[in-house]
């Protein structure tokens, strides 16, 4: 919502006339919104206010599940390998660790790290931070030792929870940081683990903490150490942005198959809990594992990045079709943009159950594209929820309303960050927040992302965006996978290199891929060298690390499968 603290950022202070009535419009449809999805209660609105006082207390993950056990909610909160928790068990257990970490002298005000995968250990983690009044910062699993101590130092962390498969990664941190175990597959020596320290502990319920203790979501830092972008306290109508748009209601059973760490999975999770949903966390992702929980446990909603969706349609018609997914109502997938056949494909073997969000660590929701929209143009990014607002501006900074027009997309919204835990920003125009793509509308007001703004390239005096030439890439039988980037070239300043996942059946015909291109786009856009690899490299959330495509040291004409083979 554009409350008084953003329409401040949009005015310097003063709330013109205009930015007055877009806050009444967009608290109106907010509650609107969240009636309908169940968060709001009418008549009784004393449960509503219940909530909401406890997110404010707690934030919106302590805050849900405080409300739930204090109101009886009898449903299980949470399966993973482990077993089944209540809102109840997770309430008391969160109280037990909070007065655990209070022993051991963790103080409201400090700042704790975590670096788990999805289980009851990371759940736990956030709740009880949370009732401390400690800051979380949620740790990349896929960090080396250097990220991890480069993050926490900046962050100021004195309190680490990790998985003991990550030990060797803490190990790096200083001594002086104190260290639980959230997760043990070994013993991890001289290092607690979350179920030894409650063990016996008080669990009965806290005061709220003096001080409200948020936590941090990070950048991917596919090209360096990740930003840190903290969450405070948000506005209670602020979870209208996604359930506008996909309709995430109770008594819902939520697989989350995206890391909770990642703004993804965190955003859903919160939701679920603040609905009493039941979520189920598989701690690491197989895509056809994925398909037998559906199946188990009659999931509703499924919880993705983009490369897993991928991952679960490579598997084949036939495949998929043997696990009975009939209870699926919402795929909900996000972190980066899905190609036209990836919608196409998901729509064939699911149904019309494809929701994708298109947005940022910064500012959280840009737009969602709905089954109708995915119908109507596969691909695109869909419309802005209520509460937020996108626009498009040229080069010199004027705003670009119509359609087919290439911009810079910029997005105004309640869950818009106020800027990096080191200082920095992002760049602001009219108070809207660069997301640091390039976009365009359609005819009939759809977003479409042609691709990062710095990805970019000239090639020959020709503006060049690798997205176009990926996605079409995909959409050919014998691709599982493809990458293009911008390389250096002597004679056009740069060139286009892609890189090829090819299907087992695929000739490997470097010559073929770019007469495909050239047969579909300008001359301009067919990549001079084409890569065939095993996979892509990505990050821990999937994203593509484009860096290490371009450092690549491949052959001159991009064609040789031996040499190819070698860099994968």
């Amino acid at each position: 919502m554009l409350g008084p603290d953003i329409l401040g950022k949009l005015t310097g202070g003063r709330i013109p006339l205009d930015h007055a009535l877009v806050q009444i419009k967009d608290t109106a449809a907010s509650l609107a919104v969240l009636h309908r999805a169940g968060l709001l209660h009418f008549p009784r609105l004393d449960r509503s206010l219940r909530t909401i006082a406890a997110a404010n207390k707690y934030g919106p993950f302590a805050g849900s599940v405080h409300t739930h056990a204090g109101e009886g909610l009898g449903t299980v909160a949470l399966i993973d390998e482990r077993g089944a928790l209540t809102y109840q068990e997770l309430e008391a257990r969160s109280n037990a660790l909070v007065r655990a970490w209070q022993r051991d002298g963790v103080a409201a005000g400090s700042v704790m790290g975590i670096m788990a995968r999805n289980h009851r250990g990371l759940v736990l983690t956030m709740l009880a931070s949370a009732k401390l009044g400690a800051r979380l910062v949620l740790m990349n699993t896929g960090f080396a030792p250097r990220q991890l101590v480069d993050v926490a130092a900046r962050e100021e962390v004195s309190t680490f929870v990790f998985d003991s498969e990550f030990a060797r990664v803490a190990a790096a941190l200083p001594e002086t940081v104190r260290r639980y175990v959230s997760w043990s597959d070994e013993e991890v020596t001289g290092v607690p683990s979350l179920d030894e320290v409650i063990t016996g502990v008080d669990d009965s319920t806290l005061p709220a903490p003096e001080v409200f203790g948020g936590f941090v979501l990070l950048t991917s830092g596919t090209t360096g150490t990740p930003k840190g972008a903290p969450r405070g306290r948000t506005s209670p109508f602020a979870s209208a942005q996604f359930l506008d748009r996909v309709p995430l209601r109770p008594g819902q059973t939520m697989l989350m198959a995206a890391p909770a760490f990642h703004g993804t999975g965190v955003s859903q999770f919160a939701l679920a809990l603040a609905l009493g949903q039941t979520v189920v966390m598989p701690r690491r992702f197989d895509a056809e594992k994925t398909l037998s929980l559906i199946e188990r446990h009659g999931a509703n909603v499924l919880v993705v990045v983009p490369t897993m969706l991928q991952r679960i349609l490579d598997l084949g018609p036939e495949r998929i079709a043997g696990y009975d997914t009939s209870t699926l109502r919402i795929i909900f997938a996000a972190g980066s943009s899905l190609s036209p056949d990836v919608c196409r494909r998901t729509t064939e073997a699911f149904g019309h159950v494809l929701h994708n969000l298109y947005g940022s660590t910064e500012c959280a929701v840009a737009t969602v594209a709905t089954p109708e929209d995915i119908a109507l143009a596969p691909g695109t990014a869909g419309r802005p929820p209520v509460t937020c607002h996108v626009a498009l501006y040229d080069d010199a900074g004027r705003r670009i309303t119509e359609p087919n027009v290439t911009g810079r997309i910029f997005v105004a919204s309640a869950l818009s960050f106020s800027g990096y835990t080191d200082g920095r920003d992002k760049e602001r125009i009219d108070g809207m927040l660069s997301i640091g793509d390039i976009g365009h509308w359609d005819e009939h007001g759809l977003l479409f992302v042609d691709g990062r703004d710095d990805d970019m390239i000239v090639s020959g005096g020709e503006n060049v965006y690798p997205l176009e030439v990926e996605n079409l890439l995909a959409e050919r039988p014998d691709v599982l996978d493809a990458a293009v980037v911008g390389v250096p070239d002597p004679e056009f300043g740069q060139r286009l290199r892609a890189f090829v996942v090819p299907s087992p059946d695929s000739t490997r015909d470097p010559d073929e891929i770019k007469a495909f291109v050239k047969s579909n786009l300008a001359r301009y856009k067919v990549p001079r060298d084409v890569v065939f690899l095993d996979e892509l490299p990505r990050n821990a959330t999937g994203k593509l690390l484009r860096r290490v495509l371009m450092e690549m040291n491949v052959p001159a004409t991009g064609g040789s499968r031996k040499r190819a083979a070698t860099e994968a």
